[in-house]
């Protein structure tokens, strides 16, 4: 028993070796930080009777006479922690302080929930119906409802190089989605163990995306996932993921597909995140 019990520490150590934090995914002396704002919105006409809470990052060099650029993020809350696990105000911290990336507000938004209609019930989640839908109702709760919050609190550019949008799993399905339905306002998509998988018909993106090679899109995307990715009656998530980059080269879009050796998880996803971003941004005027 002890045996085995070393046995698997030592695995554990080793898979926590394998996809190491880069040094600006952690706080650098000198650097300025910006600030991270809690919101809650409730008064959607597109997703009724759903409350969800949002967070705006504005970084330090932020100027409000200049529009600044913009992420969104699905699932936000744990993007939009500086301790969490994918850390995005930090990084951008330090990739805005490097001029790596130019100034960035990040929106973090949460998947709506809906209260339980019977004392002692659990509220009901909205997510799956949000983000795993092959529809336009999230990309128009983005533009329609929650930009124009947004927009209120900061000046943002009407450029669609300007806009990106991130997320994992359900959220990374999301997050092509927005771009997708909305390429007149978003250009850059991030998307982490995507759901492309027949959960709600997300396994027709491969046809969809191939079907668009006369007249791609004008999206930059990168996709990642784990070679031990989920495998269930959905689908098999890393062959959809290949599927997804297999139809993205043979209709010419921008994209990069990195698959690693792991699973259901954002760690491959955090250590890479800010090479992913320098590549994202790679030619955004300085």
């Amino acid at each position: 028993m002890r045996q085995l019990l070393l046995l698997a520490l030592a695995a554990t150590a080793l898979a926590a070796e394998d996809y190491p934090l880069d040094p600006d995914s952690q706080p650098q002396p000198g650097v300025p930080q910006g600030d991270v704002k809690k919101f809650t919105f409730e008064t959607s006409k597109i997703f009724p009777g759903t409350k969800r809470d949002w967070w705006l990052y504005v970084p330090k060099q932020y100027d409000a006479a200049k529009p600044a650029c913009a992420m969104v993020f699905f699932d936000g809350g744990g993007f939009s922690k500086a301790d969490g696990g994918f850390r995005v105000p930090v990084v951008f911290d330090n990739l805005i302080a490097k001029k790596d990336i130019p100034v960035t507000v990040g929106i973090f938004i949460s998947p709506g929930t809906v209260a339980a209609t019977e004392p002692g019930k659990k509220d009901r989640s909205n997510r799956s119906y949000e983000y795993d839908s092959m529809s336009d109702l999230n990309a128009r709760f983005i533009a329609e409802e929650i930009i124009p919050e947004v927009r209120k609190l900061v000046k943002l550019t009407d450029n669609p190089d300007g806009w990106g949008t991130c997320g994992t799993s359900s959220g990374g399905i999301a997050a092509f989605t927005l771009a997708w339905e909305k390429p007149d306002q978003f250009h850059k998509v991030i998307s982490y163990i995507g759901s492309f998988t027949n959960i709600r018909g997300g396994h027709d993106y491969p046809v969809l995306i191939r079907k668009t090679k006369d007249k791609p899109k004008p999206l930059r995307v990168f996709l990642q996932d784990g070679a031990a990715d989920l495998d269930n009656l959905h689908g098999l998530w890393p062959l959809s993921n290949k599927d997804m980059a297999a139809a993205l080269k043979f209709a010419g879009y921008d994209h990069k597909f990195e698959l690693g050796t792991g699973g259901h998880s954002g760690k491959q996803g955090t250590a890479i995140l800010p090479d992913v971003l320098r590549w994202l941004w790679r030619d955004f005027p300085k």
